[in-house]
């Protein structure tokens, strides 16, 4: 007689904890593989069983384990460990890595209402943090960090606070390595003298620029405006300026995913355009519309398309998870000469990104690296050159020594950042957060925790109900 054990449809990869998509308390989840997709089963005590799609490239998914590195601490922390993550923020001394970038939110109005705001701001809100505010959170920030890597002034939108050129100047006299200014371009586009204002803040400053879509209709969806003329001039603004510009495309399933390779290859007509950093929608703050099996794309899906789309820009190969926190952040960055970009990514031993202290990598040590380098140079190998670091791709890489010639004007970089929300939410990874809030409180938050629990103010009922259940 023979007998046949029924198997499961699945490889079980292993558990988490993650979030009921209802209620948002903690649930276990198991983490199971079909075929190339990677779901959460979850299950809730109140509300049943949930299934959720993270990832569909299973290789890739498994490969980010490997870039874990060790974490880098901030020297102070704000909060204590009490109820357990998420509970405790922050940053409390159980998490597991210090602000790589650090958000400062100057206010709360807008001159937009986007339907995709994770912050809820809009033109209906009139909100603006004080001067005096804002130099607490820059203290609080300088305390935790010593000399923090990158902050980026936010909003609503920062523009338009009437103390702006204050704030930026001020953030500028801190010791910080690079200033960010986070914008929709509506004023770059419109006052060409601001725009003369913020080339003053030159070096170690940069332009975070909203440019979602090239197309009408997709900018309507996630924007709830026609801005493509007001990006194209603010570009034309900061070109003529020469302010260092990163591109910041929130993705939208069915909306603007297949616009990822026009959108690099329009990046790359503009000098002043550092890279761009894809962002999957979060849901949070105000999504109208959303569902999570129609809009949804994901960190694995948006890295597909790059490659997919503009494989002569980045290959696969060469698009890495960020080992600081390698399973929310991916990473492709290169050389460039004009539109023409010479990645190096995967030029860089693995070791070497995982490396410890801060690290310098002589190129000369790696002929492959060198030979690239050279080219993109028109050099001779054995030529003499005065040897740079190329400290500016981002904190948590390693520098790159390169030729004098090769400055922060040649890079180019295209980063995927999926911030977690009620879905794809994972306890490990959210330890792992570098991308964090200041807030006026004196505390830093975690971005993905941040926009689920502490700016509604519902960590106040999680906590309780952690604590009645302890």
């Amino acid at each position: 007689m023979s007998f046949v054990r029924p198997s499961k449809d699945y490889s079980f990869y292993g558990q988490t904890t993650s979030l009921c998509e209802t209620c948002l308390k903690l649930v276990p989840a198991k983490i199971v593989i079909e075929g190339n997709d990677v779901f959460y089963l979850k299950r809730c005590h109140e509300h049943g069983a949930q299934k959720t799609l993270i990832a569909t490239d299973a290789a890739y998914f498994k490969s980010c384990k490997d870039f874990i590195k060790p974490g880098d601490l901030p020297l102070k922390h704000q909060s204590r460990t009490q109820y357990g993550c998420p509970y405790d923020c922050g940053l409390c001394p159980d998490h597991e890595q210090h602000s790589c970038l650090a958000l400062i939110e100057v206010n709360d109005a807008c001159n937009l209402t986007c339907p995709v705001c994770f912050a809820e701001s809009g033109q209906a809100r009139t909100e603006q943090k004080s001067l005096g505010e804002i130099d607490a959170m820059l203290e609080t920030l300088v305390e935790s960090e010593g000399f923090p890597d990158l902050v980026q002034i936010s909003g609503g939108e920062p523009t338009i606070h009437p103390e702006i050129m204050q704030i930026l100047k001020l953030a500028k006299s801190k010791p910080i390595r690079h200033v960010m200014l986070n914008t929709n371009g509506i004023r770059i586009a419109r006052d060409k003298a601001f725009v003369e204002e913020l080339a003053a803040l030159k070096p170690g400053f940069e332009v975070y620029l909203q440019f979602d879509s090239m197309k009408r209709e997709a900018l309507e969806n996630i924007r709830g405006a026609d801005l493509r003329k007001i990006r194209e001039q603010a570009l034309a603004n900061l070109e003529e300026a020469g302010i260092s510009t990163t591109l910041v495309c929130v993705v939208k399933k069915g909306v603007n995913d297949g616009e990822i390779g026009d959108i690099v290859r329009h990046a790359l007509s503009y000098r002043c355009v550092r890279g761009i950093t894809f962002q999957p929608v979060q849901d949070a703050g105000r999504n109208l519309n959303f569902d999570k099996n129609r809009d949804r794309m994901l960190l694995t899906d948006i890295r597909r398309e790059v490659y997919s789309q503009a494989g002569e820009v980045f290959g696969a190969d060469d698009i890495i998870p960020l080992p600081c926190n390698p399973d929310a952040i991916a990473i492709a960055y290169g050389l460039r000469d004009g539109a023409k970009v010479t990645p190096i990514t995967q030029l860089i031993p693995k070791a070497e990104l995982l490396a410890i202290a801060p690290n310098t990598i002589s190129f000369e040590k790696y002929p492959a690296l060198r030979d690239r380098l050279f080219d993109l140079l028109s050099l001779a190998s054995s030529g003499e050159r005065t040897r740079t670091v190329l400290g500016d791709l981002l904190c948590c890489l390693p520098q790159v020594e390169v030729p004098d010639d090769l400055g922060y004007d040649k890079v180019f970089r295209v980063a995927i950042v999926s911030f977690l929300d009620r879905y794809n939410f994972c306890i490990a990874a959210v330890k792992r957060s570098c991308i964090h809030f200041v807030t006026p409180g004196a505390k830093i938050i975690p971005f993905d925790t941040y926009n689920l629990f502490y700016r509604n103010g519902l960590d106040v009922k999680l906590r309780e109900a952690a604590r009645v259940a302890s």
